[in-house]
């Protein structure tokens, strides 16, 4: 009898769960959105308590649309975004909003981190301080909400806290442990020396087992709250990007990724550590390997945005179509994704966005085009970043949400001049759910569960005169994000 496997998915706009086979078929799926709070500009938060609800809605769908009974499921998984840090008190209770992974308040706890021991920081946790790691948000709060760190007994990553709803465990997997900035790749434990930069207890931080480890079962009271069978083997999981770059088949060293959503990533499968700041570098589910990932605060999220401006009554497919019937370069109309700031590769929370070189002739279509394209070059400064590190990159694997799109795919093929693979599952979600599996004993590790559930969907090959024209477009794009950049730093400050 085929044994089915549950993977749950909390990523920054929604969460979703997947139900698959032993074979990788999707049986069913949903889910539920989730809301971002932006207090002030650069910062990002979320409640735990709407993630947990959102999970309670989200999965008895994916139950129903697989038409399984919930007894049938033999493993779960959860990921999520990484360094999102949840503090509770001695009772369990959450003790202020996550801080997300794209919240820039951190910026200069993070240079002064990085002034006193830089090196010591990449030496130990291979990845270089910046605002996104759970490090520096920590070092924030120790300076600004002393009280909160005082009252705090446990720390969770995002996907942890998620998890111990469902058991009541406490642990995390080696890849979130590095992602929050505060462990030592060589001895795979939590580093003293580093939780000391910023006086952290180390009594706060959860025991670390491998992602694929059974760490507990769901509990009867969250069984009958979700509608699941109580008792139900919970591997640990991981953060979305390890889950997901694994969940489409990257386990041989050189193959990259992308991923369309909420934020714009880019990932190389690499044999061993590839240390190369600020680029970032996280353990890979395969034993021995890791990949690197380095990626834009707006991708998903500037489409989102747009389409709740400008094109509510067409929706996501009306869109889609209007940029595909639009010719390349959107008649001159350039895109700078910078609606929350940037990360990589500039390191700038004070960056915007930005529509330029517009005319009266520019309507609804140019704007659905520009988009896409300034999302390309978005990919494309990461992946000129990387090779100018020395990374090389053969095909990419494409993930997110944005890959359904036949013209996206084209666009992103152009304008990086690489070939991209679709494969028949492609989110975060997915992967858990392969990892669930192995733990579960469904696969006999890795390299089975991708060889049995695993499979490419389509493939899409760069057009020599599209990309010769994108190059040419992609230097003016460039020569703007130079122009501009100062005068994003006087309009922050004047408004401030």
């Amino acid at each position: 009898m085929a044994k089915y496997l549950l993977g749950i998915d909390l990523g920054a706009g929604s969460l979703k769960a997947t139900i698959i086979d032993d074979a990788g078929h999707v049986l069913g799926e949903a889910g539920h959105p989730v809301t971002t709070s932006v207090p002030r500009f650069g910062w990002s938060e979320q409640d735990p308590a709407e993630w947990f609800a959102a999970l309670c809605s989200a999965v008895p769908q994916a139950i129903e649309a697989a038409a399984i009974p919930a007894s049938a499921i033999a493993g779960i998984g959860i990921s999520a975004g990484a360094h999102i840090p949840v503090l509770t008190d001695a009772q369990g209770r959450v003790l202020r909003p996550a801080i997300m992974w794209n919240d820039q308040r951190a910026a200069a706890q993070a240079a002064a981190l990085h002034e006193r021991a830089g090196e010591q920081i990449i030496a130990t946790a291979l990845n270089r301080v910046n605002p996104t790691w759970t490090l520096a948000m920590l070092a924030w709060l120790k300076e600004n909400e002393p009280e909160v760190m005082a009252q705090a007994r446990h720390l969770y990553l995002a996907k942890d806290y998620l998890r111990f709803c469902l058991t009541g465990t406490w642990e995390t997997d080696f890849s979130d442990a590095i992602g929050a900035l505060l462990a030592d790749n060589a001895s795979k434990t939590w580093s003293p020396e580093l939780c000391a930069l910023i006086g952290l207890d180390m009594s706060l931080l959860p025991p670390i087992v491998p992602a694929e480890s059974v760490v507990g079962g769901v509990t009867p009271e969250a069984a009958a709250r979700i509608g699941l069978a109580a008792g139900t083997p919970v591997v640990c999981g991981s953060n979305d990007t390890t889950v997901e770059f694994f969940g489409v088949g990257a386990t041989t060293p050189g193959i990259g990724g992308v991923k369309l959503a909420t934020a714009g990533v880019l990932y190389l499968a690499t044999h061993g550590p590839s240390v190369n700041p600020p680029i970032s570098c996280y353990p890979h589910i395969m034993p021995g390997m890791y990949y690197t990932a380095t990626g834009t605060n707006s991708c998903a999220s500037a489409h989102r945005w747009l389409r709740d401006l400008l094109f509510a009554e067409d929706g996501f497919e009306g869109m889609d179509a209007l940029a595909a019937a639009t010719p390349r370069g959107a008649k001159g109309l350039l895109f700078h994704p910078y609606l929350q700031g940037e990360r990589a590769p500039y390191w700038d929370p004070l960056l915007r966005a930005d529509f330029i070189g517009l005319t009266i002739s520019h309507g609804k279509p140019e704007f659905a085009r520009a988009l896409y394209e300034g999302l390309a070059f978005s990919i494309r400064d990461l992946l000129q970043a990387a090779q100018a590190l020395g990374l090389s990159f053969g095909a990419i694997r494409l993930m997110g949400g944005g890959a359904r799109s036949a013209c996206w795919r084209q666009i992103i093929a152009d304008a990086t001049g690489l070939t991209v693979e679709r494969t028949e599952a492609a989110d975060a979600s997915f992967g858990a759910a392969l990892v669930a599996g192995i733990g579960a004993g469904v696969f006999s590790g890795p390299e089975d569960a991708v060889a049995r559930c695993v499979r490419l969907l389509d493939t899409t090959v760069p057009d020599a005169e599209a990309h010769e024209f994108y190059t040419r477009l992609f230097g003016i794009y460039k020569d703007a994000q130079a122009a501009l950049a100062g005068i994003n730093h006087r309009l922050h400050g004047l408004v401030e």
